[in-house]
């Protein structure tokens, strides 16, 4: 088993936040996904931790206005951060949503990595260029998952990646990039790896007594 998806599997909720200073205290590493409403973020979040109904999902998009927390040991966490996009909600509560992200974003110390989620039918829209420019500018590191893979065929799944990775080629943030199906488990190996890099999550089977393995 992948040392991220045994530890994944414990993940739990442990609260929701409507803002930075509700959230749990700011230690060790935590991991944050986000997306617009209709990406299937909390598809991706299940499938990664083997768990049906960890993260809330819907048929209509943009229910998850929150940022909840889940709990994999004392040390990490994972954060489901609110949906944007076709959320129906007034002007005045997707502004001030827009606001709490950015104080999330800017003032969380133990953030550690961004897991951005597009539809690979519908990707780099306005909310996505957001969000990876906020990356840049914060030397934060930028995993993107173009999700629902399964929709497309295969050539054209690829294709979609190689265009996306183009037109990413001359932004200055460290990015990485991957597609996704939660419905088929495409992916989750490179997804695992990734979230075992951020959240230094160590394989016991080759890591004993003082002589730790990283990752660089």
């Amino acid at each position: 088993m992948h040392p991220a998806e045994r530890l994944l599997r414990r993940a739990s909720f442990a609260t929701s936040a409507r803002n930075l200073s509700q959230c749990p205290p700011d230690s060790g590493r935590e991991v944050a996904f986000a997306g617009r409403s209709n990406a299937g973020k909390s598809s991706a979040i299940n499938r990664l931790t083997d768990q049906k109904t960890l993260a809330r999902t819907s048929k209509t998009p943009g229910r998850t206005q929150l940022l909840n927390f889940f709990t994999l040991d004392e040390e990490r966490r994972l954060v489901d951060l609110p949906g944007y996009g076709y959320a129906k909600v007034n002007k005045g509560m997707r502004e001030q949503w827009q606001r709490d992200l950015d104080d999330y974003l800017a003032g969380r110390q133990s953030l550690c990595g961004l897991v951005l989620l597009m539809d690979i039918r519908h990707p780099l829209k306005d909310f996505d260029h957001m969000l990876i420019n906020w990356a840049a500018e914060a030397r934060m590191p930028l995993h993107i998952m173009l999700t629902k893979a399964d929709k497309l065929g295969h050539g054209a799944a690829k294709t979609t990646l190689l265009k996306t990775r183009q037109a990413l080629k001359a932004h200055p943030g460290d990015i990485s990039l991957q597609l996704f199906s939660a419905p088929q488990g495409a992916g989750l190996e490179e997804a695992w790896d990734r979230l075992a890099l951020w959240l230094d999550i160590q394989d016991p089977e080759t890591s004993t007594g003082d002589q730790a393995v990283t990752k660089e």
